[in-house]
Formats: structure tokens, C-alpha cells, sequence
């Protein structure tokens, strides 16, 4: 029957190619058939031919269709600065759901709820509304799953001697000097923001800061505290710094800040801007003391963190992580070969074959060695030991993942430099003001 159909379209539009009613038919049954490919060329034809809406949502379900969901939230962006139909709002949110992007995805659901309080769906239900909720004050098992005592300290973070010479500085001669600091009347704590490529230990760097000092350590990520119904996420927000009150000395990271603390201006939902006002009161420490709280941010994009959160007695310190140096490659490389099999590695070698990689990448290296090598132990039954000469092939396989973010970073560095906040990326790039 469709494709019968399909070919009555196609002939009446050999008559009339530019007929849109046809058309737009012509695409709904190709689409319905799961022909998609022709669907998608049939929808691109119409946005040529006219501006309706039909076409776009019709592609946008496509491209859902066929996997590609960062195209399709492009077009429901664009579809949704004009109308807020819940069509389109369901769409998206399920499209950014199956991009990971979970905060979106919530903002965007919750604009559903609005709409119709009463809504339920089952895959959004479930994805967003648990995966975003925190548990509350009652749950006494929370405190003890996440307040931790790391083990780690300084000397087990290779390289990276001007970050822990900062945070020296700022976090630890404060604590192990408490007296100095209250004779002068100054409070002991205050926050660190640290920021750079993804995967470079950023997490590592705050979880031995805390272990150098013997402080407790809690670590928080954006689920822990986004939640789906208003006013939840600033509840989850003042739970958790509560728990650092109650923990002192504590240090605080909180990753991924700048999905909580974007700025201001950007956020088109009451309902973020709530959580951002609910974090500096919290920072603040109006109402609550601060007092032996130590607060780590991370970030890879801190050009997108609220100006407020820069002002004293916030994140008045911004520290860039860099890929790790040479002799911090080494030891990563020495510490994620221990236990396997290798022969007489040559590790400064290989480190310096790895300029720009961060640790992550170091292990991608790594993972792509040991599988060149098991893929050769399936045909001789023999399992031979890692050389220099595996680490180094592997490499010339795996490009280091920093580069994208310094390209975007080095933009911000030359254009957005306001006071010289980037200077250390333009130093880190070898690039002169």
C-alpha cells in the first residue's frame, strides 16, 4: 500500500514539482515507510520551497530517527525561539537526553511540566527525574557514601608545581597555621577555581589537596544537585555545602561548575537563575559559617561562569591546569603500565612523544598498546610484553584531545582576556600579548 502511494506522489509531482501540500505528503509517507534517507531529501526540498514549519519539525524527526541528534536540536532550537509547542519541547528534551546533555534536557522538560503539570513520560520520567534528584536529609546513608578522607597527597601528583604552590598558599599554610590567620582577622577557608582541558586532574589535584592537609573530601557532580522539580536543586545545593559545615576541615569539589554557575544573563529560566543566586549565598556564607570549608571548582569553559562568582571571597584564585609536563607524563605512564606485562620501556622517550596529552589520552595510549598486543596473542597464543616501540606506534594513532579545547581557549585568551585571567594559556601556547 505505501509503496504504492509513494509512487502516485512521486508521479503527480513530476507534474507539479514545487506542489508543497504534495510534497509535504510525499516526505510523511516516505517517513512512515522508514524510508528515511528520501524522507530527508524530500523535507530538505520543502525548506527550500517555504518557511512553515512542517518541513523543519518533519526533518528534526527525522534526523531523530536516524540518530543524529545534535542535528535535530539544532533545528528544534530555532523552532523554539518562535513557539513553544510541546511537540517540540518533547522532542528536544528526548534528543539532549540521548546527547548526554542532562541538564538541558531537564531545563527543557521542565518547560513541559509547566505547560501540563500533569504530564508523564516514561523514558524522560525515568532518565531525568532520577538521575537528577539528590538524596535527601533523611537518607543517613548519603553523608557516609560521600565524605571521604583521601590517602593522596602532593607527593603522589607529578609536576604541576605552580598549581600546588597556589593552593600551598591559599588552602594549606592557613590550616596548618590557624593561629597566624585569626590573629589578623582573617577567615580560613575560601574557594580555588581550576580550569583547563578535560581529563588533565583537575579531580586528582583537589582530592590530594585534601589528603595533604588530612581534611575531609566531598566531591559533587552536576547530577547530585540538578533536579527536576523547582526549588529541589537549591535544597540539594544547600544540603551538600551543609555537610561540609558539619565536616570541617572539609574540602569541597564541586565539578562541572559551570553548568551550575553560568552566567546569569544566559539563563532564559527563572528557575536557573534561582540556583546561581541559591550557590553565591552559599559561597557567601551570610546566614551559615564557611568557616574551614575549602571549595575546589572545576571547569573546562570558565568564560561561561558568572562574573560573580570571580568577586573576593569566592573563587578569588583561578588556577590553570595544563596538560601534564614531561616528567609528569613519565610518571603516568610508570604508574598506569605497573602490573602489566612490558619489556624495558623507555619512558622519557615515549613522554616526550606525548607533548599535549593529557592523562586521559595517556591511558588511551595505553589501552590501544595492550590491544595491538592481544590482538597479536589470539593467532601466536603467546602474550608479549609492552615495548617503547608498541607506546610509540600507539601514539602516532591517538592525537592528543587537548588541541580542540586550546584552539577554542586561545580565542578567549587573545579576545576576552579582561585583567589577564588567560595569561597562563597564551604562556602555556608560547603566544606573547
Amino acid at each position: 500500500m505505501d509503496e504504492q502511494m509513494i509512487e502516485s506522489l512521486r508521479q503527480a509531482l513530476a507534474v507539479s514539482p514545487e506542489n508543497i501540500p504534495l510534497k509535504l505528503h510525499l516526505a510523511q509517507v516516505l517517513h512512515q515507510a522508514n524510508r528515511l534517507e528520501e524522507a530527508e531529501k524530500e523535507y530538505t526540498e520543502l525548506m527550500r520551497l517555504t518557511r512553515d514549519e512542517k518541513p523543519r519539525i518533519g526533518l528534526a524527526r527525522i534526523f531523530f530517527a536516524q540518530g543524529a541528534y545534535s542535528k535535530c536540536n539544532v533545528i528544534l532550537e530555532q523552532l523554539l525561539q518562535d513557539s513553544n509547542e510541546l511537540e517540540y519541547l518533547l522532542l528536544h528534551s528526548r534528543a539532549l537526553l540521548r546527547e548526554k546533555r542532562i541538564a538541558d534536557a531537564m531545563q527543557v522538560y521542565e518547560q513541559v511540566l509547566h505547560l501540563q503539570p500533569n504530564f508523564q513520560d516514561e523514558e524522560l520520567d525515568k532518565a531525568l527525574r532520577v538521575s537528577g534528584a539528590m538524596v535527601t536529609e533523611e537518607d543517613s546513608d548519603f553523608a557516609g557514601h560521600t565524605v571521604q578522607r583521601p590517602t593522596v597527597g602532593f607527593q603522589d601528583v607529578g609536576g604541576m608545581d605552580g598549581v600546588k604552590k597556589e593552593i600551598e598558599l591559599k588552602i594549606i599554610k592557613p590550616l596548618l597555621h590557624p593561629e597566624l590567620y585569626k590573629a589578623y582577622g582573617k577567615k580560613i577557608g575560601g574557594g580555588i577555581l581550576l580550569y583547563g582541558p578535560p581529563g588533565c586532574g583537575k579531580t586528582f589535584i583537589a582530592r590530594a589537596t585534601a589528603g595533604q592537609v588530612n581534611a575531609q573530601f566531598i566531591s559533587v557532580g552536576l547530577n547530585d544537585i540538578l533536579d527536576m522539580w523547582i526549588g529541589n536543586s537549591e535544597k540539594n545545593l544547600h544540603q551538600v555545602f551543609e555537610i561540609a559545615r558539619q565536616n570541617t576541615p572539609c574540602v569541597l569539589f564541586i565539578d562541572e561548575i559551570d553548568a551550575l554557575g553560568a552566567s546569569r544573563s544566559d539563563m532564559k529560566q527563572s528557575a536557573g537563575r534561582h540556583l546561581i543566586n541559591q550557590f553565591l549565598l552559599e559561597l557567601d556564607g551570610i546566614d551559615y559559617s564557611n568557616e574551614g570549608i575549602l571549595i575546589i571548582g572545576a571547569t573546562n569553559t570558565p568564560w561561561h561562569l558568572d562574573t560573580a562568582f570571580r568577586r573576593p571571597g569566592r573563587f578569588d584564585r583561578i588556577l590553570f591546569i595544563p596538560p601534564p609536563d614531561e616528567s609528569a607524563r613519565a610518571s603516568i605512564l610508570r604508574l598506569k603500565l605497573a602490573n602489566k606485562p612490558v619489556a624495558s620501556v623507555d619512558y622519557e622517550a615515549v613522554a616526550k612523544k606525548l607533548e599535549h596529552y593529557s592523562g586521559a589520552d595517556i591511558e588511551a595510549v595505553i589501552d590501544l598498546a595492550i590491544e595491538e598486543k592481544l590482538d597479536a596473542a589470539f593467532t601466536t597464543g603467546i602474550p608479549e610484553p609492552i615495548s617503547t616501540k608498541d607506546l610509540l606506534q600507539a601514539a602516532r594513532k591517538h592525537k592528543p584531545s587537548t588541541q580542540e579545547w586550546f584552539s577554542k581557549a586561545k580565542n578567549f585568551a587573545l579576545f576576552a582576556n579582561e585583567g589577564g585571567l588567560y595569561d597562563d594559556i597564551l604562556s602555556y601556547l608560547k603566544i606573547k600579548k
